[in-house]
């Protein structure tokens, strides 16, 4: 049965409505001697496969600072032409545009896929090569690696299923099934303008055809190991805003910092405001009514997560992370059900006064946290933003701005769904694989693409 769109459409709705078909992998209609042709045009393409990931990486596409986003979506779509779509078209928004596309191989079935062209920012001082240079390195342990931002998240794994559509192309080989693809500029900031794309009638309508809805994802770990996601967190994106103007204390634009002792500061005022919304530990969120409506893992969930415990490596984990200790020293089972289950408060960055070299004798008179809150299974984005501003007001710091620039819901897609079988026999076959309901870490295959920043 084709799966039924909500009315307010959300970029996690659509994976929500099935995720991860596999069927280019596991379907009667690819015959054994067909998918041998499509795996030795792979393995013929390989270093063509590489330079299109490596085209593509050096086209900055920065939702958030509007960098390159005409010129990375263009390409895009000349890309999805290269790999056998039939209708490649742009899709306006009121912020970045999103890109609807079709492929009829006159199969039975057809899947949707979801692509995302924006990256995240850079600080090139933070890698060991530049960043859109998509440079291929060395590195102990590791062979030839693609250093480059987007080569994980997600330019890499979408360039890879690129890869297996130009395979069945160039071989001669027709899918087992029909794709409809849709592809939004925004993701890096919550996906502010992606129901405007989806809910546009002829997107809509394809979409609604679709046996279920696939993303390509970087899901094998550096042990190999392999991953399937049957779901993810839901995130409001924040800026909370202190400023003497809207206080009504404390400076309306920078003074002397001698003046502190008899003027009151915005930077405190923000920083008293952000630590009423943990708890005295740092770290438990405590912002007011936000843990009422987070439904528990239940057992099936658990039992997932402890079975990918087991066959998960926390060395591994913790060396790809940096960290030597979990939150509260917890063991390697709790961190992965804190992972799953557990909401969270976070502070992206703090913006105020003077930032540059040395010191600047300045009272600021504004300054900014930017804050991103995951969600689980039963919390909405609406809803916790409204309590977070309930919550200020509440403490004493309803002057505080509080800015949402986007987010979304949580989803979660039961292991049994149709669409999740073929995908675990898939795995299955695999002696590295295991099958869990969480992402542990965003690694790609280290043969091919790696993301270091």
């Amino acid at each position: 049965m084709p799966p039924s769109f909500p009315e307010n459409l959300s970029r996690r709705d659509l994976i929500a409505a099935a995720l991860l078909s596999g069927t280019l992998s596991n379907t009667s209609a690819a015959a054994a001697s067909d998918m041998a042709a499509v795996q030795a045009e792979i393995a013929k393409n390989h270093d063509k496969n590489v330079e299109r990931l490596q085209t593509w990486i050096r086209q900055p596409s920065i939702a958030a600072e509007n960098r390159g986003m005409t010129e990375g979506c263009d390409l895009m779509m000349r890309m999805l032409s290269e790999a056998g779509f039939g209708t490649v078209k742009k899709v306006p928004s009121d912020g970045q545009p999103g890109v609807f596309a079709t492929l009829d191989a006159g199969a039975a079935r057809t899947i949707g896929i979801y692509f995302m062209y924006d990256v995240k920012q850079v600080d090139p001082s933070e890698w060991m090569s530049p960043p859109f240079d998509a440079a291929l390195v060395e590195r102990p342990g590791l062979g030839k690696v693609l250093i480059g931002r987007g080569a994980v998240n997600q330019k890499g794994p979408e360039a890879t299923f690129l890869a297996a559509l130009n395979a069945f192309r160039t071989s001669g080989k027709r899918l087992p099934v029909n794709l409809v693809f849709i592809a939004e500029g925004e993701e890096e900031i919550g996906s502010p303008h992606f129901p405007q794309i989806m809910k546009r009638p002829e997107v809509l309508d394809a979409f609604r055809k679709c046996a279920g809805v696939f993303m390509p994802m970087p899901m094998q770990s550096l042990d190999g190991t392999v991953t399937i996601n049957l779901g993810a967190k839901g995130v409001i994106e924040l800026e909370l805003v202190s400023s003497g103007e809207k206080w009504g204390r404390g400076p309306k634009l920078d003074v002397h910092s001698s003046t502190e002792a008899a003027i009151d500061s915005p930077a405190w005022h923000l920083i008293q405001a952000l630590n009423t919304l943990i708890a005295a530990d740092g770290h438990t969120p405590a912002i007011e009514g936000f843990l009422d409506d987070v439904r528990p893992l239940n057992p099936d969930e658990k039992a997932m997560i402890r079975n990918a415990a087991q066959k998960e490596s926390e060395a591994l984990a913790k060396k790809a992370l940096g960290v030597e200790h979990w939150v509260h020293n917890v063991d390697w089972l709790e961190s992965r059900e804190l992972m799953a289950g557990r909401p969270t408060v976070n502070i992206e960055g703090l913006v105020g006064g003077y930032t540059g070299p040395g010191g600047k004798t300045v009272l600021p008179h504004r300054a900014v946290a930017k804050l991103d809150l995951r969600l689980v299974p039963n919390m909405t984005a609406e809803r916790s933003l409204a309590l977070v501003k309930a919550h200020l007001a509440k403490k004493g710091f309803g002057d505080i701005e509080v800015n949402m620039s986007g987010g979304y819901d949580p989803t979660s897609t039961p292991k049994d769904a149709l669409v999740v079988g073929p995908h675990r026999q898939c795995t299955a076959v695999r002696d590295s694989s295991r099958f869990c309901g969480r992402v542990l870490q965003d690694r790609g295959r280290v043969i091919f693409s790696r993301e270091t920043c």
